[in-house]
């Protein structure tokens, strides 16, 4: 029976070994290898459980300075292989060598990457960036290599005997391969490795500048009353003195953590309009042509362009979706066009809603766009009872995670069993170690470690979550390794006898991961380079999440996981029905915003005007308030100029839309008789599948059809009857 029990011995699993000999004519000379062994190095036991105390920054540089170039050897190894003509160029002689090859440097470096979160004493930055670079290079050297290439387009080409998730991991290389340019003639080549050298450059100068405009702002407060509703942990992060943090003075800066927190709590409009407006002319020719990243943007959209013009595609957007679920960028056009057609009016209406509320407040004027995080917060207290701190004692920590694990369970089928301490290597006191069983029969399936509380100094802490979900083992039946997953959040921990509570922004956090978490868990495709989140289209990583997420907005769900940390009394009536509301509350606005960004990102991929032209072009038709002339917040949107989300800023809209149609197929069971049946079949597609399948196919599998945004307009309460 599903369910979540204290202990279970820990189950080891031991890797395959393979050596390759390669039958050549002559001799490779491999670089020397490190010394350090298993016994005097314990990140080279890559057959076990990572031993975090016994860890240091330089062991850690010297295994994995060892194991890349053990991985290397290796794949030089299969090259050999792949050239000689006797050698057969089937996925089982090729493709798996290579995914027993990956376990013990890719478990190493996620040991590294888990420290580097949770123990930046051990693990600083510095060291940490120097490791990170020299396993990644180790690791795309297989991506690079030409006869490992040429094998497996014969593979794919001659359609050999594959299984669904063998043909993902050959689709894989291929293209990964020609996106790094590897079909190029060498003269294109070079020229392709100078595009991408110059774009990498622009995008550090990018940052660089935003970084320095960003740390130059800061402005003190001084009077007590300005600081009246701020919550405490804001209070304690903006005072200069932390030993005197209720009494000042207090210090405004740009940092994401501060800003916006300050702008949806400070009661001065004319403060609030200095501070937005510094915000948004970072990085812009308003503060100085030295830091004016203008020039930037357009050398960026440039090199973007010739990079993939010289791979053969019309534009960077064309080849972006050749690793996004949409798959063209007319198909998230359309997502956004039928998104803003009902949410553009929704948002006038919020609006309204929110003018009335205000002056009711006895605020005279309207409302302009730097004033709507300070009166959506107030409207959101005043109609919805929305405080954060008198919530936060109806979701005690210990109680949330026990629900949470028991709705899971439910859910898909498995059980949870907490690992004594003893029996396991943990790197702090608060960590804790599961495992994951199947239901039915028993088996293990998946572990997990759970770092919940805050260690001011010690843990990374860079942004407004700052949670993680790590993922620090892969599946790989050929390689004999099963999914461990390290979750770590930044909770406020216990104080005195008074137990660790959660805010509920916490605990929709929590169950965001815990989401996420899960589709790594219970992947069942053998092979690591498709397994869990690997291979996964950038649209649909976050589905699982945001899908995970979707119970917590249930009446049944937030009934359950809450308890008065005195009373125990849970939530009840109007209190459920008013937190499951603060969903919808000003929804619109946010979905506007979101796909504002979304469209501009693809705007400025696919087209060539100038940059200000495209923002003013598009600022109209998604933002309801007036641009302000000095308004230049593109210099400074680093996650479309120099981020992951380049092309891709949809991805947040995309993976929401395709939660919630998901989730809607458990609504539509009214009387919740089939709900352990469904949830079966979420895990038996998204949870199992992973990146072994096009999420297209797994979406189908589900639902019997192509995702639908409707669900997210019905879950964001956008009828389309606005104005």
């Amino acid at each position: 029976m599903a369910g979540v029990l204290l202990r279970n011995p820990i189950t080891k699993f031991s890797p395959a070994s393979i050596r390759f000999r390669p039958k050549t004519t002559y001799v490779v000379l491999l670089p020397e290898t490190p010394p350090d062994t298993p016994e005097d190095n314990a990140l080279l036991r890559t057959d076990d459980l990572p031993l975090f105390s016994e860890l240091s920054a330089e062991k850690c540089w010297a295994g994995i300075g060892k194991l890349a170039l053990e991985y290397e050897s290796g794949v030089w190894a299969v090259e050999e292989k792949a050239r000689n003509e006797n050698e057969p160029k089937t996925f089982e002689n090729l493709l798996e060598p290579l995914d027993i090859l990956d376990a013990p440097l890719n478990m190493a470096w996620s040991a590294v990457k888990t420290l580097y979160t949770v123990s930046n004493d051990t693990m600083p930055t510095q060291a940490y960036m120097k490791i990170h670079e020299r396993a990644r290079k180790a690791r795309v050297h297989k991506f690079q290599s030409r006869p490992i290439y040429q094998a497996c387009k014969e593979m794919y080409t001659k359609q050999m005997d594959l299984s669904g998730a063998q043909k993902r991991v050959v689709q894989k290389f291929l293209l990964e391969s020609r996106l790094n340019g590897i079909e190029l003639p060498p003269e294109q080549a070079r020229t392709f490795n100078s595009i991408l050298k110059r774009l990498e450059y622009q995008k550090s100068l990018y940052v660089k500048k935003v970084m320095e405009t960003t740390n130059n702002f800061i402005h003190h407060i001084r009077d007590p009353s300005m600081m009246r509703d701020f919550p405490l942990d804001l209070v304690k992060a903006m005072a200069l003195d932390k030993h005197r943090a209720i009494e000042g003075p207090w210090a405004v800066t740009l940092d994401p953590q501060i800003y916006d927190g300050f702008m949806t709590h400070c009661p001065n409009q004319s403060l609030r309009f200095n501070v937005w407006r510094a915000y948004n002319v970072r990085a812009s020719n308003h503060i100085s042509k030295d830091v004016n990243n203008s020039l930037h943007i357009e050398e960026i959209r440039s090199s973007r362009r010739e990079q993939a013009t010289i791979l053969g595609y019309k534009d960077f957007v064309e080849m972006s979706m050749e690793t996004k679920m949409a798959g063209s960028v007319e198909n998230v056009l359309s997502m956004i066009t039928s998104l803003v057609a009902k949410a553009k009016g929704e948002q006038i209406r919020e609006l309204e809603s929110l003018q009335a509320f205000a002056e009711s407040r006895g605020f005279d004027g309207e409302l302009q766009i730097y004033d709507v995080p300070y009166w959506r917060n107030k409207e959101r207290r005043a109609k919805l009872n929305y405080d954060e701190a008198h919530l936060s004692e109806y979701f005690p920590f210990e109680h949330v995670l026990v629900k949470m694990l028991e709705l899971s369970a439910t859910l898909f089928g498995v059980s949870y069993e907490q690992v004594p301490r003893e029996e396991v290597s943990l790197w702090h006191e608060d960590v804790r170690f599961f495992n994951i069983l199947d239901a039915d029969d028993g088996s293990y399936l998946a572990s997990f470690y759970l770092d919940p509380f805050q260690r001011p100094g010690a843990k990374l802490h860079n942004r407004v979550d700052s949670a993680w979900m790590l993922g620090s083992r892969s599946r790989s039946d050929v390689a004999g390794t099963t999914p461990v997953a390290s979750l770590v959040f930044n909770f406020a921990p216990p104080q005195g006898d008074r137990p660790a509570l959660l805010t509920f922004r916490d605990v929709n956090i929590l169950f965001q991961k815990f989401g996420h978490a899960l589709q790594h868990l219970l992947t069942t495709v053998p092979y690591s380079e498709a397994s869990g989140l690997t291979n996964i289209e950038w649209d649909a990583v976050d589905i699982c999440a945001h899908f995970f997420h979707n119970w917590l907005y249930e009446q049944s769900t937030l009934e359950d996981i809450s308890s008065h940390y005195e009373s125990g009394m849970p939530l009840k009536g109007s209190s459920v029905e008013d937190l499951m509301a603060t969903r919808s509350h000003m929804a619109a606005y946010d979905l506007c915003s979101a796909l504002y960004l979304s469209h501009l990102d693809l705007a400025l991929h696919t087209h060539t005007d100038f940059w200000q032209d495209i923002v003013r072009e598009l600022w109209d038709k998604y933002r309801p308030f007036p641009m302000d002339k000095y308004d230049s917040h593109l210099c400074s949107q680093t996650s479309i100029m120099a981020d992951v989300w380049t092309a891709a800023y949809y991805s947040h809209t995309w993976s929401r839309m395709v939660a919630a149609d998901a989730f809607q197929a458990f609504k539509e069971d009214e009387d919740g008789q089939n709900i352990q049946q469904i949830g079966r079949r979420f895990r038996d597609t998204f949870l199992s599948l992973g990146g072994g399948s096009h999420p297209s196919e797994v979406f189908r599998r589900f639902r019997g059809r192509d995702p639908s945004p409707e669900a997210l307009l019905h879950f964001c309460g956008i009828t389309g009857k606005g104005k």
